[in-house]
């Protein structure tokens, strides 16, 4: 289960190439969301680690009453609509946080409503086209293009709540989320059979609901957005002249980051054990858990401080704070792979045994993947933001090799990408601690990214 809790924060550059006209400068106030205050991002992670409490009991009863093979399936399902939604804005939606203007966030909001409806639209088009071809099933389409609806509707209506502070509206709807999805997973076993259908119709109405009520908590906002009176293709083609920037810098990024996320699944049609993909499966599913808690605690209240920080204090207090990072987030994850290890004798005799030997050693994955995350979202206050865009591609790249290269799925590839994971987090903790905020005292114009 994906819950958007927080959106990234990255900002655009100041201008385009020479050879195209300059995007427009970002304001040089705070947003909204920030002055939102420490209260509220504290009470934001709150309810999001309730919701994650909320949900996990669903998971449990599901994996007695599911085939191994049912989560392999889900989680090649769930990580294909995740990639996807987060294409389905252009990144348009991280303009949000980049104005303290009402004006401008109203036009970013439409722009991105349309980018979203046509990226809908195309999806369908493309769905049908599958379904007529023999390639899927219609009643697979329709959940699928409901579930990237969803999702596509919660990434926007979330970065606008998030950009106005209404951090509550985010925290209700994890946890209404919470409730249905795992409620809904459980009758559809009971109505139709424990298996992977299951599982996608439960995400799909999961997150449909969630959508839902943020539309109905931000509707006041929402309308003043989207009044007959507001929208002109002028308007849209100007927004989309000033914004070109987004697509093309923050989106490679995001999918660089998300696709070295799941590079254990893009090993998973190798030849191999199957129940050790069962269990990788397994592993991830419930390692995203403590890994979205920790990434809503620290990327927003990150973020903030940093921004609120004198520039000429910026890169100690960017020290302190990756130093706290790397204590808590090691300390979380070895706990929990700690935890997994010693139950693993309770799986004895079941098909789960062993799993707990497999998450222990994924847990070291996901220190990697869980601390890159403030780390990454630190950066986008460097003027040198291609470096750890680079770091992600090259790690992506390393890889990808080392899966072609090993060729089976086994530890031994597992532990390849532990290690490769934690040196993708030593190179980001290592540009934070030296290099996020050297250049800005002998540069005027400041971070060559901002939020505004």
């Amino acid at each position: 289960m994906t819950a958007h809790v927080f959106i990234d924060r990255l900002g655009l550059p100041r201008a385009a190439p020479a050879a195209a006209a300059p995007a427009e400068p970002l304001d040089q106030g705070c947003t909204p969301g920030a002055k939102a205050g420490l209260a509220a991002g504290l009470m934001l992670a709150l309810r999001f680690v309730q919701a994650r409490f909320l949900s996990i009991w669903g998971l449990i009863v599901a994996v007695a009453l599911c085939p191994a093979q049912a989560f392999a399936d889900f989680a090649v399902y769930a990580t294909l609509a995740n990639f996807i939604s987060i294409a389905a804005l252009l990144r348009f939606e991280a303009v949000f946080f980049q104005t303290s203007d009402g004006v401008r966030l109203g036009r970013a909001v439409r722009l991105s409503i349309v980018v979203g409806t046509g990226f809908l639209g195309s999806a369908a088009l493309l769905l049908l086209a599958a379904e007529s071809a023999g390639w899927i099933l219609a009643s697979h389409a329709v959940l699928f293009l409901l579930s990237l609806a969803g999702r596509t509707v919660m990434r926007l209506v979330s970065a606008e709540a998030t950009a106005e502070g209404d951090f509550a509206a985010l925290g209700n709807a994890n946890i209404l989320q919470a409730l249905v999805q795992p409620a809904m997973m459980l009758l559809l076993i009971w109505l139709l059979e424990p298996g992977a259908l299951a599982l996608v119709s439960a995400d799909a109405i999961g997150h449909v609901v969630a959508a839902a009520y943020l539309i109905w908590r931000r509707r006041a906002s929402l309308r003043r957005f989207v009044a007959a009176a507001s929208w002109s293709l002028p308007e849209l083609a100007r927004s989309a002249g000033r914004w070109r920037l987004a697509p093309g810098l923050l989106l490679p990024s995001a999918l660089l980051s998300f696709g070295f996320t799941v590079t254990p699944l893009l090993a998973l049609p190798l030849l191999g054990n199957p129940l050790l993909v069962a269990h990788v499966a397994l592993a991830m599913r419930l390692l995203d858990v403590p890994t979205q808690m920790f990434n809503a605690v620290s990327v927003p209240l990150v973020m903030s401080h940093l921004r609120h920080a004198p520039r000429a204090q910026r890169q100690m207090r960017v020290r302190l704070i990756t130093l706290a990072l790397l204590v808590s987030g090691c300390a979380l994850f070895a706990g929990i792979g700690a935890m997994a290890w010693l139950a693993d004798p309770l799986l004895d005799g079941t098909e789960w045994n062993g799993a707990g030997s497999v998450i222990a050693l994924m847990a070291v994955f996901y220190t990697g993947i869980a601390l890159v995350l403030p780390l990454h979202e630190m950066a986008s206050l460097s003027r040198r933001p291609q470096s750890p865009v680079a770091t992600n591609a090259i790690a992506l790249v390393v890889a990808a090799a080392l899966i072609a290269g090993i060729g089976s799925f086994s530890y031994l590839l597992l532990i390849g990408l532990c290690a490769v994971s934690l040196g993708r987090l030593l190179a980001h903790a290592c540009f934070a601690w030296t290099r996020l905020a050297a250049d800005e005292a002998h540069q005027p114009g400041g971070s060559l990214i901002r939020g505004g």
